[in-house]
């Protein structure tokens, strides 16, 4: 499966206006955003689980002792919590994977936890609980009442800055100083 498009692969970057909600200060890659609607995770925001008590709870046996184990699992999203998917580079063959560009997908499948239970990791990965998702039109509407920016994809940002840094990361590349986000929208 393969979704192409408009701001899939991209970051949604949480104004200020959202503060006070669950994405507030959140930064969303995105998976897709079509005519029917939109979805993507949450990527800076923690649970209290790891990675090894996810896969000891789905009871996949943990046969390989590994420090990526103890990694924390992520809050996705308001929507669907008891789901887990997987955003990992590489893309891999995985049964239930969504690929996006430069070598990243998004599985939602077992055989990825299996493997990791073998101590067989992607490279780089985070898994989530849960998603964001958008009605159709919805999101288009959060975007034009400037709840959110829009930035490109970054490898570095999504799996290599600690989670409490990602927000104003994603903002500075940009060019965006958080000091001078206001809650207040603006149109001309």
């Amino acid at each position: 499966m393969s979704a192409h498009t408009e701001l899939a692969h991209h970051f949604l970057i949480a104004m200020p206006s959202l503060d006070g909600t669950p994405f507030e200060r959140s930064l969303i890659y995105m998976i897709e955003d079509s005519a029917e609607g939109a979805m993507g995770l949450i990527v800076n925001r923690t649970t209290p689980y790891t990675v090894g008590e996810m896969l000891e709870n789905l009871d996949i046996p943990i046969l390989q002792p590994d420090i990526r184990l103890e990694t924390p699992v992520q809050e996705g999203g308001p929507v669907d919590t008891d789901h887990g998917f997987v955003i990992h580079s590489p893309a891999g063959n995985w049964r239930s994977s969504i690929l996006m560009p430069d070598n990243v997908a998004m599985t939602a499948s077992l055989d990825l936890l299996e493997a990791m239970g073998r101590g067989e990791f992607p490279q780089h990965f985070i898994m989530a609980l849960g998603y964001a998702g958008w009605a159709p039109g919805q999101l288009q509407e959060e975007l034009a009442q400037n709840s959110w920016l829009t930035a490109p994809y970054s490898a570095m940002v999504m799996f290599d800055i600690p989670n409490d840094e990602k927000w104003e990361m994603a903002l500075s590349y940009l060019g965006v100083n958080p000091e001078f986000l206001s809650a207040e929208a603006g149109h001309a």
